[in-house]
């Protein structure tokens, strides 16, 4: 007979020690907790050991001679009494939240659910008594040992330039990686891979989500597939599809190639909601471990939940030990891992209480003191779909914000809009008009022109509609405001002056990301002009769709931008510490000063006028032995001719250009320069 411990009610999850295991779950409304243990595969149950010691809502025991590989699942004892908001269902097998690693895939089944499917209007009321455990991944015990040897680059805020990407799409076509590996942790590690992203630029590497995801039901039947991964399973198991052969030792292997090369990993996470979305979803976790304690359900009447995030369900942060939960995941990538920082998908409803959202929410508190987490790289969605949910700003020193005014000024400028010059130049210079307050600093502005919810950069140039056909739903999904135009037509076209002015505005658009004030991100794959073929939702297409192309279609593309990524970082006036001022550094002279297009300085008279789509500003430098720039932006159809700012002595020196054949010219202070239709120009002092 197996002999069973009391264990201990901390850590939570699973704890080896060379001589046995001791496993702990927390469910503060259960009255009773089963732990079941499979074979190695996962296929058979073994045994079932029902836990009889229970500390502060921790249930909890520790086993003699079990110990790392041992397969395991729970079933939850307690009220089934959905209308109060307690779910429990002992038939059904749940998956340990603390899990670390998986084994096998959801086969989905109408067993997988709590409730009876197919049971009238109020089905999710009908207890289904069938076994779920058949149809469920389970856990594995793994040990805890650190698997990322290298130290974190530390890069300051002020010096990177991030790439976002998924771990599949970057490269499943990728020509220099093998294809045994592609789409795995194991295949960022590649030199070949790593080389590339050295020599862009790239400082840190931001991955869509990681953590193990559900293949939604109705997406398989559609033949499709979950592709982005905001759905997530659990939070401390990566997804196996990324593991490769390598196992969890891949993820580690990469991050300290990476490390290596100077480059950090950030994380997409999505602590807001979980796959087992509303009412009518699956019971897999969550929900049947302690449904009114994980989720936020409506007040006075539990059967339903809180939906903030528009996905089913939104996960209770203000819960003690849900936020525990979430701040020992954090910590496990981070130090397990070596993960240098995280960016929180619909981080609004992470702060949010019952009356709204709290930029002094204990999420944000607990992040920012842990001694682990609070110097790494922290950056916030600012937004979900709940009352006030767009919250740009609002979140306390110390986290880092996307800012999807930015991307929406700079698309409509570039498009010509009119009236735009005063909100452009705000953005521009890292928005201190939003993120001033606290003593925040300009890198709180995280700047994007695409991202992976969206078009591409080279779809936002050649379609003014969306075309999402392939994800089968009618074109409905994705969002109809792309801010895009596709210069005279739509889609591909093999007229070479339409393709000109295509090819020059993605370089308008991304030389206007690495010169603006604040932290840039690029989306991977937009240096090499990859498409979508007008997707501006790709979250299902786990194809050639979703996938980077690899393809040189604009070959000079890729070393423009390392060449902005080079400029940026040799100048210092590009990345300033503080926000723009106009105060004057100690060679007298002002850290900005912005100008018309006849060298005049800017009056409220030209920043009011509506037609105006030129502007100049001069950026004065943060060090002595670094020259001053100016930068020249002509958002209009047509040429206009410029009048360079003043200098005491020496000229100006164009060292980037959009358009052709303008590198290299000169220009005195005062002096005219015609700047062609949609061109930008950056200028360096020369002695």
């Amino acid at each position: 007979m197996r002999k069973i411990l009391p264990g201990s009610a901390f850590p939570l999850g699973v704890t080896v020690d060379g001589k046995g295991t001791n496993f702990a779950l927390f469910s503060d409304n259960a009255v009773g907790v089963t732990l079941c243990l499979f074979d190695r595969y996962g296929d058979t149950e073994m045994e079932r050991i029902d836990l009889h010691e229970c500390t502060n809502g921790v249930w909890h025991c520790y086993l003699p001679g079990v110990g790392r590989g041992q397969v395991y699942g729970w079933r939850v004892h307690g009220p089934w009494e959905p209308q109060a908001g307690h779910r429990f269902n002992p038939n059904k097998l749940l998956l340990d939240p603390y899990a670390r690693m998986l084994v096998g895939d959801i086969k989905w089944h109408d067993a997988l659910y709590g409730y009876t499917i197919g049971a009238g209007d109020d089905a999710d009321l009908v207890m289904d008594e069938r076994d779920s455990a058949p149809f469920m991944p389970k856990a594995r015990v793994v040990a805890g040992t650190p698997m990322a040897a290298t130290q974190h680059p530390r890069i300051s805020w002020a010096k990177t330039v991030i790439y976002e990407g998924h771990v599949r799409g970057l490269t499943m076509r990728h020509p220099l990686v093998p294809e045994a590996i592609r789409g795995t942790f194991t295949a960022l590690g590649q030199p070949e891979f790593i080389d590339y992203l050295s020599k862009l630029g790239v400082t840190a590497l931001e991955l869509l989500p990681v953590h193990a995801f559900t293949q939604d039901r109705h997406l398989l039947d559609r033949g499709l597939a979950n592709y982005w991964g905001y759905n997530t399973l659990n939070f401390f198991a990566p997804e196996p599809r990324y593991l490769g052969n390598d196992g969890l030792d891949a993820i580690g292997e990469a991050v300290d190639r990476l490390h290596q090369a100077g480059i950090e990993i950030i994380l997409d996470v999505v602590y807001n909601h979980t796959c087992e979305g509303n009412h009518l979803g699956p019971t897999l976790s969550f929900r049947g471990i302690d449904n009114a304690s994980y989720y936020r359900l409506l007040p006075g009447n539990g059967r339903y939940y809180d939906d903030l995030t528009g996905c089913g369900n939104s996960v209770n942060t203000d819960h003690p030990r849900v936020l525990q939960m979430v701040m020992d995941s954090l910590r496990m990538w981070a130090s397990i891992y070596g993960i240098d920082g995280f960016r929180f998908d619909l981080a609004t409803t992470l702060g949010r209480r019952p009356e709204g959202f709290d930029s002094g929410h204990a999420f944000f508190n607990a992040i920012l003191q842990d001694p682990t987490l609070g110097g790494l790289k922290l950056i916030a969605e600012p937004w979900d779909v709940g009352p006030g949910g767009y919250q740009l700003g609002a979140f306390p020193p110390g986290f880092s914000e996307w800012n999807g005014d930015y991307r929406d000024k700079v698309r409509e400028f570039w498009c010509g809009s009119e009236g735009l010059l005063p909100s452009f130049a705000t953005r521009f210079a890292a928005s201190q008009d939003i993120f001033s307050e606290g003593r925040r600093r300009p890198w709180s502005s995280l700047n994007f022109i695409t991202a992976h919810d969206g078009f591409t950069l080279h779809d936002l140039v050649t379609y003014n509609d969306k075309h999402n056909e392939a994800n089968g739903e009618d074109n409905r999904d994705g969002h109809d405001d792309n801010k895009s135009w596709n210069c005279g037509v739509e889609g591909e076209t093999d007229d070479a002056e339409i393709n000109a002015l295509r090819r020059r505005q993605k370089r308008n658009l991304i030389a206007t990301l690495f010169l603006s004030q604040g932290v840039p991100m690029l989306l991977a794959g937009d240096e090499r002009s990859n498409s979508q073929g007008g997707n501006n939702n790709a979250y299902c297409q786990d194809n050639e769709i979703g996938w980077v192309d690899w393809s040189d279609d604009d070959p000079e593309l890729p070393d423009f931008v390392a060449r902005l990524a080079e400029l940026r970082k040799t100048h210092s006036c590009l990345s300033r510490p503080e926000f723009l001022t106009g105060s004057r550094n100690e060679m007298g002279q002002p850290d900005v000063a912005w100008f018309n297009n006849g060298g005049t300085r800017m009056t409220e008279e030209n920043w009011a006028d509506p037609h105006s789509k030129c502007i100049t500003l001069r950026l004065a430098p943060v060090l002595p032995d670094e020259p001053s720039l100016v930068i020249m932006l002509n958002a209009s159809h047509v040429g206009v001719d410029f009048v360079a700012p003043p200098v005491q002595s020496g000229s100006w020196e164009a060292v980037l250009a959009t358009g052709n054949d303008l590198e290299g010219a000169k220009v005195e202070g005062g002096g005219h320069f015609d700047v062609p239709g949609r061109t930008l120009l950056v200028w360096e002092w020369r002695a």
